[in-house]
């Protein structure tokens, strides 16, 4: 029997999340910032420091061996730092690139599975196009956290093609009417499936059985049983009264490029 528990994590929380606690396998993904902007950001601190009446120029001056017209012309914007000077400020003020970084765009933008300690392991519900083309799921991008049974997840055999071992392995998508009656009676419209992003070769999972894939199909997720003639890929619906689907590969491409991995979880509400 698969345990599965729902989490709905309210947007208001997302916020109030550490940025550090957010990132998975130590990699967070941030927008990319100019120097420029890191050093407004830190001018911004400064000031804030000496409002409070915690600093003051000739304080910082004397902390740094800068002269005092050299910071007072780096905090009224009349010149910039040099990445030594700026390395020399972070130091004496006790602080990090991180805390001139704004949080909330890094709490967006941060992996967020956070480890869990009991029997279950937390997978991420996202939209059908990130699930196909992001490695990790970052937190502007989850709808919901389930709960998955560690041991079920477990059991789960792999086979990967090309380079996966990065992927995040386990997602969830919901599938929409067309895709969900498609595959009917498999699937339904509106299920959650799970998908195991490392499983994107075309061996049969069970021997004499089809996998059920979610495939890349324009910039989006297809579930759909795959073949391969030539340099096509044959989608074939399970509900006789869909179309089969024709995609041609890429030249260099192969069928494991547009799997995006085997469906070996499906959930329908009733």
């Amino acid at each position: 029997m698969i345990f599965v528990v729902k989490v709905v994590i309210p947007k208001v929380l997302w916020k109030s999340l550490p940025a550090i606690a957010l990132c998975y396998n130590s990699q967070c993904y941030t927008p990319t910032m100019k120097f420029r902007v890191l050093q407004d950001n830190l001018r911004d601190t400064l000031w804030e420091r000496i409002d409070e009446g915690d600093l003051t120029g000739l304080r910082l001056a004397q902390q740094t061996g800068f002269k005092q017209a050299h910071i007072s012309n780096f905090l009224n914007r009349k010149r910039g730092l040099s990445l030594e000077g700026m390395d020399r400020v972070l130091a004496v003020q006790h602080l990090s690139v991180l805390d001139l970084l704004d949080p909330t765009e890094v709490n967006k933008r941060a992996s967020i599975l956070p480890p869990s300690n009991d029997d279950f392991q937390n997978v991420l519900l996202t939209d059908g196009a990130v699930a196909a083309t992001h490695p990790l799921i970052t937190s502007m991008n989850v709808k919901e956290i389930l709960k998955f049974k560690k041991s079920f997840l477990k059991r789960l055999k792999p086979e990967i093609e090309g380079d996966r071992e990065q992927w995040e392995r386990f997602v969830l998508i919901k599938v929409d009417g067309r895709e969900g009656m498609s595959m009917y009676p498999r699937l339904l419209p509106g299920a959650t499936l799970l998908i195991d992003r490392h499983y994107n070769s075309l061996k049969p999972y069970r021997k004499g059985e089809f996998n059920m894939y979610a495939v890349l199909k324009n910039e989006t997720c297809t579930v759909k049983y795959v073949e391969t003639a030539d340099t096509h890929l044959i989608l074939r619906p399970h509900n006789q009264a869909y179309p089969i689907e024709v995609l041609t590969m890429e030249e260099g491409k192969s069928a494991s490029d547009y799997l995006v991995g085997r469906v070996c979880h499906v959930g329908i509400e009733t």
